[in-house]
């Protein structure tokens, strides 16, 4: 008999930490037994890694970002996510729809509507567990100057936009409760950890 597939997303403001867990996540998953495949949004294939470039380092049309995010996210869902779940692997993505809905929802002014839509058009499967990271983002902001020397475009953005990013998130998080789970990032990093792997063995193991 295949093995039930799940698939993980991590989402979180840009300098919340949830990178960091990748690698503690993967471990955990293998040490199940299970296959996973780590990938990463905007990207996951060299067509995403090309759109990820353009939306991240050049000036365009609200709109323009939306698509472009949406048209990754469809190669991406197509050629790596759903045939290693259909292969009963383990999917662990940094990003997927909810930071739609919250980048360019809550933090560009996207309708919601219409990233619905959008979802619906291009979405096969819904993830089966969302880390949420959450922090404050003048702590986040803080983390981000210290470790990337040349920010992208939305890490350059202002305290007020990643305001309404988190708050975006965090209405994704009480309309999915069943999904989502909030993660105070702000705690340090052991303890964080522990959080982490607790959350995974009460819901997945």
């Amino acid at each position: 008999m295949r093995k039930k597939s799940r698939f993980i997303t991590l989402e979180g403001i840009d300098g919340a930490g949830k990178s960091t867990h990748i690698k503690k996540i993967s471990d955990w998953i293998t040490n199940q037994g299970e296959e996973v495949v780590c990938t990463r949004e905007p990207g996951g294939t060299p067509f995403g890694e090309k759109l990820r470039e353009m939306v991240l380092h050049e000036k365009m049309d609200i709109m323009s970002e939306t698509l472009l995010m949406f048209a990754a996210r469809n190669e991406h869902i197509k050629t790596v996510i759903e045939p290693a779940l259909n292969q009963g692997k383990w999917v662990l993505s940094d990003r997927f729809t909810d930071a739609s809905f919250a980048y360019q929802g809550g933090g560009r002014g996207v309708n919601w509507d219409i990233l619905t839509t959008l979802a619906t058009w291009v979405e096969a499967r819904t993830p089966d567990l969302t880390l949420l990271f959450d922090i404050d983002p003048t702590i986040a902001q803080q983390r981000v100057a210290q470790s990337t020397a040349q920010p992208d475009k939305f890490e350059q953005e202002q305290r007020y936009f990643f305001d309404r990013v988190r708050n975006a998130y965090l209405e994704r998080a009480r309309n999915n409760p069943d999904r989502i789970v909030v993660i105070n990032s702000a705690a340090n990093l052991t303890d964080l950890k522990t959080t982490v792997i607790n959350i995974l063995n009460e819901r997945l193991a």
